[in-house]
């Protein structure tokens, strides 16, 4: 008995053969390009998404098609907040305004406005990222597509209806749409007023391990599967990740440094931050909610300094470990690296970066020490301002591509004063998650024992020198100009 985990990233679409003790037999992998047509756009459309999966399939098919014939199930992950509108035959009618699309900047005033405490009732305070201020956006400059809109699904939403054919979405996804109330997990016909969009053009919800529909014959047929499967609710790529990684009970928390970078803390409440513009929604475990802290610039920023100094990132984390080793780390600038905006805790998706502290002597191994550091501070305001919402943090663990650094994470267990894991399989989390949900949507797993948590690889516990450091640096970096 197998199971497919599908995440449906930013950068690209990857799948996991898993069986029921998370261990991988098989996996496969396709890229996707992001149009950025003006500054501070981020698209992609959907028809990408699902190229992409059934490249990834058709290749599992080719390579293992004795492992598809054992797969039970398929679950999903996918990158959030993108509102994939479809038409009255399931066609996309546009590009999908992405997680990381400034434009709907304006319209976050006038949400505001018109719903004062959309902030605690929705899963935080209105950001250009977020569903309900796109739509907005889409009303003013592209209302024919509003016009011809018959659905709003989120992008793991779409490739489950190509799967099987049925709309539906669940409450970690639909609370990034601002039209769902967080605590009661239903959609809110105030909240659809205030942006114009009608109730009767949202999916159904189900729970993320609930099956939401059966995979198409002729998709069974194409890749050697079984006939109608089911292909579980699914959840975001930030629930999913965490519940990969084992974090399903209060206080379990973890980091992850992608593209961008998220803390996310389970709590058995709704404990919504909104004036420091945490995130927070349904968890994908029952009877609980994940808070996530933003750092919109996390490995993205890392990738900028590669691309402009002409070095691979590997080797500048090589630099920036020698710098320390060597005691020269004292001396690079100090650096806010928010390349693409601030969420959490200052929610400015127009501010832009900062560095303080360049001389002649200044070298790419120090900017790299900069920018691992900001990053580091930043993550540590997100976990202070949820911390100041009531959240506890007793474990936590660490995932994404900034996990393979180890001085990144030597930085977040010193700033942080307490040992940070590094599960195994940390880099096919999100699609673990995503398995884990197929296993209870084909009940071969009971809700009750959805979340398995890896084995930890290392653990990394605080180097006091090394706080010391980032503590004597952390006031010029709080006091960086606005």
């Amino acid at each position: 008995m197998l199971l497919a985990g599908l995440d449906i990233g930013t950068s690209g679409v990857k799948c996991v053969l898993v069986d029921a003790g998370a261990k991988a037999h098989a996996s496969a992998s396709q890229p996707i390009a992001v149009s950025r047509r003006q500054p501070g756009w981020s698209e992609q459309h959907p028809d990408l998404w699902w190229e992409a999966t059934t490249a990834v399939f058709d290749a599992l098919a080719t390579e293992h098609p004795d492992l598809m014939q054992r797969v039970e199930a398929i679950g999903l992950s996918g990158q959030m907040l993108g509102p994939v509108l479809i038409d009255k035959a399931d066609r996309p009618l546009d590009d999908v305004l992405l997680w990381n699309d400034e434009r709907a900047l304006a319209e976050c005033a006038l949400l505001q406005e018109r719903v004062p405490d959309i902030g605690w009732r929705t899963n935080g305070t209105p950001d250009p990222g977020l569903g309900a201020p796109k739509l907005l956006w889409l009303a003013q400059h592209r209302p024919q597509v509003m016009a011809e809109a018959d659905c709003l699904l989120l992008p793991k939403d779409y490739i489950r209806l190509c799967f099987t054919g049925e709309r539906a979405s669940e409450p970690t996804d639909a609370g990034g749409t601002m039209l769902l109330d967080c605590a009661s997990g239903a959609w809110d016909a105030a909240l659809c007023e205030a942006v114009g969009w009608s109730l009767e053009k949202l999916p159904p919800l189900i729970a993320s391990w609930q099956a939401g529909g059966e995979l198409r014959g002729s998709l069974a047929e194409r890749w050697r599967m079984q006939p109608g499967i089911p292909v579980a609710g699914g959840a975001g790529d930030n629930m999913a990740c965490s519940l990969g990684l084992g974090a399903a009970r209060g206080g379990d928390s973890v980091i992850t440094i992608g593209t961008s970078g998220v803390v996310c803390i389970v709590d058995r409440a709704f404990k919504p931050a909104p004036e420091q513009a945490v995130l927070t929604s349904a968890h994908a475990a029952p009877d609980s909610f994940l808070s996530m802290g933003v750092v919109m610039s996390a490995t993205a920023s890392l990738d900028w300094l590669a691309g402009i100094t002409g070095c691979e990132v590997s080797d500048l984390a090589v630099q920036a470990e020698t710098l320390y080793d060597e005691g020269r780390a004292e001396h690079a600038p100090v650096m806010r690296p928010s390349l693409n905006g601030i969420r959490t805790p200052a929610n400015r998706p127009n501010a832009r970066g900062a560095l303080n502290g360049l001389a002649l002597t200044t070298d790419r191994a120090q900017l790299t020490w900069a920018f691992l550091e900001g990053v580091a501070f930043q993550l540590l305001d997100c976990v202070e301002a949820q911390q100041s919402a009531g959240l506890s943090v007793e474990t936590i663990a660490i995932a994404g591509g900034g996990a393979r650094n180890p001085l990144w994470c030597q930085m977040l267990a010193s700033l942080l004063d307490r040992p940070v894991v590094l599960p195994q399989g940390r880099d096919l989390a999100a699609c673990l998650g995503a398995a884990r949900l197929a296993a209870v949507a084909a009940k071969v797993v009971p809700v009750a024992e959805l979340a398995h948590s890896p084995k930890a690889e290392q653990v990394l516990e605080p180097d006091p020198a090394l706080r010391d450091l980032l503590l004597s640096r952390h006031s010029r970096y709080r006091a960086l100009p606005a």
